[in-house]
């Protein structure tokens, strides 16, 4: 890796000098063993760093390293996993180059306005960036050709205070770019590499970084270069502006500029796969660069159709962009005839058929533009089809050309290590190489072999650990207020390890109903303070910086958090980011659900709750409705209520379960002060979950279905040994806007 700056680090030894290799490439963020490697330098400078070994290598004095370099002990750990690093990084004999040997050496491009990959790198917000770092780290382990374009932005997402009344204020917190494992990429003089937006007035610039995703290379786009003016270097400085504007030049670059930037850099692929629609405008790019080589637009327009591949999640129609007329036109005057065709058959293309007034929608303009349409989850497929029917005027619901491909989490990053060493003990005599097949279900049957007391204890554990670093993270934030606050319960720090302990987390949005259990707070009360069955609530989440009335919500629930009467029985986590989730995963006895149906896209946080034994209390929405198997969990909200009572009837649902149902089978010991019947509910959601709501099936389940015929779209062979061709599915016809079917794979 001759890119990295390896100047930075002239003080480690040259005997474990690919530490530096390691360090820049995130494979060590779900490989635990990778992890111990620089932990065991000195704890403490681990702890420091925050995980982040970029960090803690710049920091860490020479004579620890100088120490590690001679001890046997630790080389030989060193060598082992480098050679396992390399072996992983070198390797051919992929599942993907196993099942698709004729395949041709082109990749697919994914976009995304947000990855989530590890809090060292805060460009995301919430789960769809989650899902597409852990869709760029299942590709890897599978070996999927594949490059990715994000954004690298300086000030991350904010970071969360709540103050004492408990209204939340963002802070801003720039990345320190230099203490990340993030890479400046450079020209071929050497120079920092800056590529313009190509027919955007005024000029826009982007710089590029690169992330190394395990095998998979991601490139982030940066507008805060010299050459930029003042307004331009601000567009890629904040995830998710409200500025309409702003977000709109967001897209343009994204879209736009990620294209050109990949072309810049010589990477060929013959396919696109977009994560929402904020990066649709890739696909007006490739649009404009055929019809630039001589291709009419309409013809140039088919061969992007066939080629793309476009993933939403928004079931609501106000979550979806849209840009007045006069705005794209102050950006794309100069576009439009670089593509061949006037301002009018440009707008068309954006044009929601039942607000043909609103302006270009981005989602509308997405699904013209790809023949490869789904949803996250079957609800969510069946809400999109009957949101864009209008799109295939005649179409019947079930027909209209949306698919849907559940969600899924990366198992090797959000399966706890102590819980994985438990599985390996009990699965790996059987199935030694268990993780590299864990979307197979009958590997998961073995879960049923681990000792009932044996699980039960590690779960224990995990949850003292989290009641531990939600204690010490409000011990640490009294000391940097000068102990100035006193509502040092409100952040968790009179939690109780032995009480059963409820955890909701998740964007504060108002459909996600995170007040919905204090719909009767006196009930709620009675519930909490039972002397002999005792529960406790740990909230966290953010609201988005524009949205009052989530910081409405969160304001509420963090004033229940100080009140006497709850006893110390609610807490409120500030500043959720990807650490605090991973140990809310692992350590809660309940995960808590409750959004307004049909609201729900997917919810993986439950995915990876149950990953680690911990049970889904949730509302029939999402991948709820099929995960839920009547013992694996508990449902509720599958009941026709009218929408005034609806909050009412739904918090009545949890409180009755709560009480006939969770916080008795939780609290029914025998005389080993194990509750047998608690653990068979987690081995039972362990094995029904584990392989279904993986990214290992998620992923195949994108290749099986949607790749293939993707890059033969683009003319290259690739046949899946003994796999049956499927037919394209039915795409938008820019003329007739009728359906036409495609000849293909």
């Amino acid at each position: 890796m001759r890119d990295l700056p390896r100047d930075q680090f002239t003080h480690i030894p040259e005997r474990i000098s690919g530490l530096v290799d390691l360090a820049y490439n995130l494979w060590w963020s779900w490989n635990p063993e990778a992890r111990i490697l620089f932990k065991q330098l000195n704890r403490q400078a681990w702890k420091e760093s925050v995980h982040n070994p970029v960090r803690m290598l710049r920091a860490i004095p020479a004579e620890f390293l100088q120490r590690a370099a001679e001890n046997p002990a630790y080389l030989h750990r060193y060598d082992v996993i480098m050679h396992r690093f390399r072996k992983y990084m070198d390797a051919t004999g992929t599942w993907f180059s196993e099942e698709y040997p004729g395949r041709p050496p082109l990749s697919i491009a994914y976009f995304s306005a947000e990855y989530g990959l590890h809090h060292s790198l805060p460009f995301y917000a919430g789960g769809l960036g989650f899902l597409a770092g852990d869709h760029l780290k299942e590709a890897s382990d599978l070996g999927l050709p594949m490059v990715a374009v994000g954004f690298m932005y300086s000030q991350g997402y904010l970071h969360q205070h709540v103050n004492p009344d408990g209204w939340q204020e963002g802070i801003t917190e720039p990345v320190d770019r230099d203490a990340a494992p993030i890479t400046r990429v450079l020209d071929a003089a050497g120079e920092d590499l800056v590529v313009r937006v190509p027919h955007i007035d005024p000029p826009i610039y982007v710089a590029v970084w690169k992330v190394r995703v395990g095998r998979i290379p991601l490139y982030l786009l940066d507008t805060n270069v010299a050459c930029n003016s003042p307004g331009n270097r601000e567009i890629s400085s904040r995830l998710y502006t409200g500025d309409q504007e702003q977000r709109l030049r967001q897209e343009i670059v994204l879209g736009i500029g990620g294209r050109k930037v990949l072309h810049s850099l010589g990477i060929e692929y013959s396919a696109v796969h977009l994560n929402e629609g904020h990066p649709a405008f890739a696909l007006l790019e490739r649009i404009r660069e055929r019809v630039e080589r001589g291709i009419d637009f309409d013809a140039a327009l088919g061969e992007v159709q066939a080629t793309s591949v476009f993933t939403t999640h928004t079931p609501v129609p106000a979550g979806h962009d849209v840009f007045p007329a006069d705005l794209i036109d102050r950006y794309f005057k100069t576009y439009y005839p670089a593509l061949g065709i006037d301002r009018t058959r440009f707008l068309q293309l954006g044009v929601h058929p039942e607000s043909p007034g609103a302006g270009f929608n981005m989602t509308a303009f997405a699904l013209r533009a790809s023949a490869h349409h789904n949803g996250v989850s079957r609800a969510n497929g069946t809400v999109t089809r009957k949101m864009w029917s209008c799109l295939w005027p005649g179409t019947a619901g079930a027909t209209v050309p949306i698919d849907h491909v559940t969600n899924g989490v990366h198992v090797p990053t959000w399966l706890n290590p102590r819980m994985k060493n438990l599985y390996d003990r009990y699965i790996g005599p059987i199935s030694p190489g268990w993780l590299s097949e864990h979307d197979d279900p009958a590997v998961w049957e073995l879960i049923d072999e681990i000792p009932d007391d044996e699980l039960w204890r590690l779960h224990l554990h995990l949850k003292a650990k989290l009641i531990s670093r939600l204690r010490e993270r409000e011990r640490v934030r009294w000391t940097v207020h000068s102990g100035g606050r006193a509502d040092r319960a409100a952040g968790g720090a009179f939690l109780n390890p032995s009480v059963l302990t409820i955890g909701f987390a998740r964007r504060f949005s108002t459909y996600k109903r995170a007040q919905l259990i204090f719909e009767d707070p006196e009930r709620l009360k009675r519930i909490l303070n039972n002397p002999w069955y005792p529960v406790q609530i740990v909230f966290a989440g953010k609201a988005h910086p524009a949205d009052d009335g989530g910081k409405r919500v969160l304001q509420k629930i963090y004033r229940y958090a100080q009140q006497p009467e709850f006893a110390g029985r609610i807490a409120f986590v500030e500043d959720y980011g990807e650490q605090v989730a991973q140990y809310l995963v692992h350590g809660v006895d309940v995960w808590l659900n409750n959004p307004l149906p049909p609201m729900e896209a997917s919810g993986t946080s439950g995915m990876k709750a149950a990953l680690n034994g911990v049970l889904n209390l949730s509302i029939l929405d999402g991948w709820w409705i099929e995960g839920y198997n009547g013992r694996n969990g508990w449902a509720f909200g599958n009941e026709e209520t009218g929408c005034e009572g609806r909050d009412r009837a739904d918090a009545s649902a949890i409180y009755d379960l709560l009480e006939k149902e969770v916080v008795p089978l939780y609290y029914d010991r025998s005389i080993d002060d194990v509750p047998h019947g608690w653990v068979r509910m987690m081995k039972e959601s362990i094995k029904s979950n584990g392989p279904r709501f993986s990214a290992r099936r998620m992923v195949k389940e994108y290749v099986t279905r949607y790749y293939p015929s993707l890059l033969k779209g683009a003319g290259g062979e690739f046949a899946r040994t003994g796999a049956a061709a499927k037919p394209r599915k039915q795409a938008w016809n820019p003329r007739t806007q009728e359906k036409t079917r495609e000849e293909g794979a």
